[in-house]
């Protein structure tokens, strides 16, 4: 009983260490079937007892619980209704000039960094269309038309 106790406790070690590095929610199961084993061990049971229980239970948890534990941990997409811009059209309130690294629109009342799409400088009291977003700047194209 002595050897294999020393071998579950090190396996639950090795599953746990692996699980916390990678995250990806498999390890953890072998971990909890080793604990299952190691808890039999402590019963007295024989050796394939103890790899039964731990084959069984690695794979009642890893097709059982895994997705469901997926799905809780999956985080939503946090909206920040910044596309709601795509597609606007806004003035230039500061001169766009990706170069410089300068430039800003006025877009649905609010004020955005803004570097032109085409790299073309654009001069303040130009109308945009907003075409993307990169971070916290506004990517737009030169809108002729007024």
């Amino acid at each position: 009983m002595g050897p294999m106790l020393i071998v579950w406790v090190c396996a639950i070690i090795v599953f746990v260490v692996i699980e916390a590095l990678t995250v990806q929610l498999v390890c953890i199961w072998f971990g909890a079937a080793a604990l299952v084993a190691l808890i039999a061990t402590l019963l007295g049971t024989p050796l394939w007892l103890q790899l039964t229980l731990f084959s069984v239970c690695a794979i009642v948890l890893l097709v059982f619980t895994r997705p469901m534990a997926r799905r809780l941990m999956k985080r939503p997409a946090t909206h920040t209704n910044a596309d709601r811009i795509l597609g606007m059209k806004a003035v230039v309130v500061i001169e766009i000039n990706n170069e410089a690294a300068e430039g800003q629109i006025r877009v649905m009342d609010q004020i955005w960094s803004a570097r032109s799409l085409g790299g073309e400088v654009l001069p303040e009291g130009s109308h945009v269309v907003v075409r993307s977003i990169e971070g916290v700047k506004a990517i737009v194209e030169s809108n002729r038309a007024p």
